[in-house]
């Protein structure tokens, strides 16, 4: 593990990805974790080319890698969107209509929970509960907390950003 990144790839290829962040964090044990959080917060998410790279430049099994990538629930495989919804699923919201306005999102939307448009505008996640049980049921649209959520409501809201980005969020 203390190969540096020209020797792992003379070529150049590597250096321009993951070279940064493997001279970043260092090749200590340990660095892992902080190289992941940095790429992911680079990129948005975890590309699996990248993993095999930083096998390679680790000298970690591409297997460990994917065992801390799954552990942890921050990290994500897949391509993001630029905005992201929330569905709140706790008992209250789920009670007062959650599961209603999770189906109007993905059909307006034309992807499934945990799904991205294919121009990488939305995402759709669930969640258990994010805390605003008070004003049930509530959607989380990037940091925006929308409570007393109706689908339609989201919905206008959805329409709102794909007409600010141009977009059609499909």
């Amino acid at each position: 593990m203390d190969r540096t990144t020209s020797e792992i790839n003379p070529s150049g290829g590597m250096e321009n990805r993951i070279g940064k962040y493997v001279d970043r964090f260092g090749q200590e044990e340990g660095c892992l974790i902080m190289i992941l959080h940095a790429i992911q917060s680079d990129e948005g998410y975890i590309p699996r080319e990248w993993v095999l790279e930083l096998s390679l430049a680790l000298g970690i099994p591409v297997a460990r890698i994917y065992e801390v990538l799954t552990f942890y629930h921050f990290f994500k495989l897949t391509p993001q969107g630029k905005h992201n919804v929330v569905v709140c699923m706790g008992t209250a919201c789920y009670l007062k209509g959650a599961a209603d306005i999770l189906k109007g999102v993905e059909e307006n939307l034309g992807i499934k929970s945990g799904e991205t448009t294919a121009d990488r505008l939305f995402h759709i996640d669930v969640a258990r509960c994010i805390g605003a049980c008070g004003i049930a049921p509530a959607v989380k649209i990037d940091d925006e907390v929308i409570g007393k959520a109706t689908a339609e409501k989201i919905i206008e809201r959805l329409n709102q950003i794909k007409a600010l980005e141009g977009g059609n969020g499909n």
